[in-house]
């Protein structure tokens, strides 16, 4: 399941939901399994990725950036991946999309998408799927201190 699916007639950015890390195991079972795919005519890749249903609400506050007209960012924890979305502007006709390793490969791609009308609105049926699909079910009571939702 895509948490991200942007795509247009040459290029594609997803953001692939794999699953949970640790089914059953506390305090990991929340963390997801994901991966970034950017492909294009030019270039192909793919990032292994993992993140916490907090994280979800973060790409959340950047669709809202995003709709509101404002560039975007997300995953950015300072030690991992970033993807960066950034509006057309007077330097660019389309948004484009930034994917950047910093810690691993130390590699970036800015992938450009002729995005259709409501895209924005599209991601977010993306996200309330995901979440649908892979609720938190992990309560952090105290600080190292993990049960089960209710």
């Amino acid at each position: 399941m895509d948490l991200i699916r942007l795509v247009d007639d040459d290029n594609i950015v997803r953001v692939h939901i794999i699953g949970r890390r640790t089914p059953g195991i506390l305090p990991e079972h929340d963390l997801l399994d994901a991966e970034i795919i950017v492909e294009s005519s030019f270039i192909s890749g793919r990032l292994d990725i993992c993140f916490y249903p907090s994280d979800l609400e973060k790409w959340s506050l950047a669709l809202d950036a995003l709709g509101a007209g404002r560039d975007a960012e997300w995953l950015d924890l300072g030690n991992g991946p970033v993807i960066r979305i950034e509006l057309p502007g007077d330097d660019r006709n389309y948004p484009s999309v930034l994917v950047e390793d910093g810690s691993g490969s130390c590699a970036s791609a800015t992938i450009p998408l002729a995005l259709d009308d409501g895209w924005v609105e599209e991601q977010r049926t993306h996200l309330h799927e995901v979440m649908r699909a892979w609720p938190s079910e992990v309560l952090q009571t105290s600080p190292g201190a993990y049960e089960w939702r209710h």
